[in-house]
Parts: C-alpha cells; sequence; structure tokens
C-alpha cells in the first residue's frame, strides 16, 4: 500500500506490505515529494446569528413562577396538586429520560398554582411541567 504523509510541512510517500501472517519490523525507505501542492486554508465559518425565541407565557395563574422539563422524557409519577404548599427541595414530578428517574424538585417555598402534565405524558425540553408562586 501506498501513503502520503505530510510532516511538519513535508510531504512524504511511503510504501507498506504486509510480509507474513505475524508482524515484522522492518525499515521503511521514505521519500520527500516535490510536487504536491498544499491545500489552501480553508477559513472557519461562523454560523449566522439566530434570534432567541420570546419566552412562553407561564400557564398558570398571573404571576406564576414554572418548573420545565430539563430534558426529554415521560413523565412517571406527579406528586403534587393545585393549591398545595410545597418547601424549597421537594419532588414535585419525576420524569424518566435515557431509563433514569430524575426527581425534578421545588426550587422555593410556594404553592402550587397548576400542575400542566398527566402521568405517562411525553415531554420535551422546556415543556412548562407545573407552575407555582
Amino acid at each position: 500500500m501506498k501513503y502520503v504523509v505530510k510532516i511538519n510541512g513535508v510531504t512524504y510517500e511511503a510504501e507498506v506490505e504486509e510480509v507474513g501472517g505475524s508482524a515484522v519490523a522492518a525499515p521503511v525507505a521514505v521519500t520527500p515529494v516535490a510536487n504536491v501542492a498544499p491545500a489552501a486554508p480553508v477559513a472557519p465559518v461562523a454560523p449566522a446569528p439566530v434570534q432567541a425565541p420570546a419566552p412562553a407565557a407561564s400557564v398558570g395563574s398571573a404571576g406564576a413562577q414554572t418548573i420545565n422539563a430539563p430534558m426529554p422524557g415521560t413523565i412517571l409519577k406527579v406528586n403534587v396538586k393545585a393549591g398545595d404548599a410545597v418547601k424549597q427541595g421537594d419532588v414535585v414530578v419525576v420524569l424518566e429520560a435515557m431509563k433514569m428517574e430524575n426527581d425534578i424538585t421545588m426550587p422555593c417555598d410556594g404553592v402550587i398554582a397548576s400542575v400542566n402534565v398527566n402521568q405517562g405524558a411525553s415531554v420535551n425540553t422546556g415543556d412548562v411541567l407545573v407552575s407555582y408562586n
């Protein structure tokens, strides 16, 4: 087999052949190739800027905060209902993603304004799971 190798800007042509069924150390004759034109460098192209989507209107009461799905998955369990008082760290929803159960917890103390998912529902990243005040 023939290979063309470039080392420190110098192009070499190497020929390698298989000898028998076992590995054998053998010197390789390497000769520089003078007539190979270097490839023109390609300038990196930055992707065109894209405007971020407007934030979704929160579902639930006016002024309510939301807890959004951090990843796509399936709702295994909903631990709260509208009107429940919850504390920071309480598990409100269990989301299964990639065969793992993920506890979705309250970021602060509050009262659940609305629950926007049901057990067994499929959700995407960013979907509103629960809103709270």
